[in-house]
């Protein structure tokens, strides 16, 4: 009987059933509260655990060879895609680099790969960043006393900051990838694990002009996050209590009587739109097949910003979304939207949560975003391997839209409207929450 149920088609009809359940009872528990949220959570590890005992009795072989051929797949489509090297021009050696280094950035990722000393071996000035040190008033210094390619070793936030003095004060920049996701150095087609060999962008490197991205008058290399994820992680309890805190507060967020995110702006098609549950404003476009595939940029100097909304009808679009993903055609989920424009404008009637290259801030509204094409002249070593071509997924998740906007840059201070300065905290990815 077990051997004739395993020949049968009704495996595959079966498992998606059982998928869809899960995942729609998974987010209704995560939305839901009180009763809700236990009766969807028992439903969830039912049709999980039922999803798990049919796939033995099933054919639990087919399925694990069906696994490890779409890995397998995915092996051979990154060998295909492989990477690209941007066009660049060959330029001789620094004649005064100084790297500006974060000790505490990446979880002590300076010390661990004797950046101090690789980069006094190269003939490059240190300056280490004590606790409370005004990063911006060290690059301007450096530039004061003559450098003429400034570096930073850190996390993309003081990435953002470095690179701004750069392009201000006429100085070549180096990212050196010291912090935790370092996603502007993987867009910059560095290797990330490589840390020390960065340094060799102050030798004969490769110089090319890289677009930044400016929200009011802060420069960011990434992203900007505005919505949900940016109201989670600017809750004075996240930092000490991340999943209690995103379980108190996803009710409110994105529960069935919740009050959609007032997010106001031009969609796609230019038309207005009053609210998304996710807003996305990066420098550059990502390429993007599915939420898992995100995380690229093919370029970085097209003088246009990236935009990306995400509005998901609560727990009966979640299977559809999901199926989107797993196929690869995200763009057909019919709450995403996904375009580019040199400039764009997000109203608001309060003040707006959002997330700078991973730094939770709060910003008065209207916040105006603006590209600056070629602002900075970036070098890179010339044996850099190049920007990793993204390819179409086959696995994902919805938080997975969430996890480039996240960093963990150390905590910093910065000054707000009326000149007041404040302690703002880094900002770590959704996928934690859950």
């Amino acid at each position: 009987m077990l051997a004739r149920l395993a020949d049968r088609p009704i495996a595959l009809p079966v498992s998606v059933v059982a998928v869809s359940v899960t995942a729609m009872a998974g987010w209704t528990a995560l939305v839901g509260r009180g009763r809700r949220r236990v009766a969807a959570s028992l439903v969830a590890a039912v049709a999980f655990s039922g999803l798990i005992a049919f796939a033995g009795v099933a054919g639990l072989t087919s399925m694990l060879v069906v696994t490890a051929l779409l890995f397998a797949s995915g092996g051979a489509a990154r060998a295909a895609f492989g990477r690209h090297r941007p066009k660049g021009t060959i330029v001789g050696p620094a004649q005064r680099g100084v790297l500006l280094v974060n000790p505490r950035s990446g979880g002590g990722a300076a010390d661990r790969h004797h950046l101090a000393q690789e980069a006094a071996r190269r003939g490059v000035e240190v300056v280490s960043l004590a606790p409370g040190a005004d990063l911006r008033a060290l690059a301007e210094h450096a530039a004061d006393g003559g450098a003429d390619v400034v570096g930073m070793a850190g996390g993309d936030g003081s990435q953002g900051l470095v690179a701004d003095v750069a392009r201000r004060r006429g100085m070549a920049f180096v990212c050196v990838p010291a912090g935790t996701r370092n996603h502007f150095a993987l867009d910059l087609g560095l290797d990330r694990n490589d840390v020390a060999g960065a340094l060799d962008a102050f030798d004969t490197a490769v110089e090319r002009r890289v677009d930044l991205g400016q929200v009011g008058d802060r420069v960011f290399v990434n992203n900007v996050s505005l919505g949900v994820y940016a109201e989670i992680v600017r809750s004075d309890s996240y930092r000490d209590a991340k999943a209690s805190t995103a379980a108190a507060m996803l009710p409110d967020l994105l529960g069935p009587d919740c009050t959609p995110p007032d997010l106001r702006f031009a969609g796609s098609d230019g038309r207005a739109e009053s609210s998304a549950d996710v807003l996305l404003v990066s420098n550059n476009p990502y390429q993007l097949h599915s939420l898992g595939g995100l995380g690229t940029r093919p370029r970085l100097d097209s003088g246009r910003l990236g935009l990306v909304a995400l509005r998901v009808d609560r727990a009966r679009d979640l299977p559809t979304l999901v199926a989107l993903e797993s196929v690869g055609a995200i763009s057909r989920f019919r709450g995403f939207q996904q375009w580019s424009s040199p400039v764009a404008r997000v109203d608001s009637a309060q003040p707006v949560s959002v997330g700078v290259d991973g730094e939770a801030l709060c910003l008065t509204p209207p916040l105006l975003f603006r590209s600056l094409p070629g602002a900075v002249r970036v070098r890179v070593p010339r044996h850099a391997p190049g920007v990793p071509i993204a390819r179409p997924g086959t696995w994902g998740t919805v938080p997975a839209l969430i996890r480039i906007a996240a960093g963990r840059p150390a905590a910093m201070s910065r000054r707000v409207r009326g000149g007041d300065e404040k302690t703002v905290r880094p900002v770590e990815p959704l996928t934690s929450l859950l």
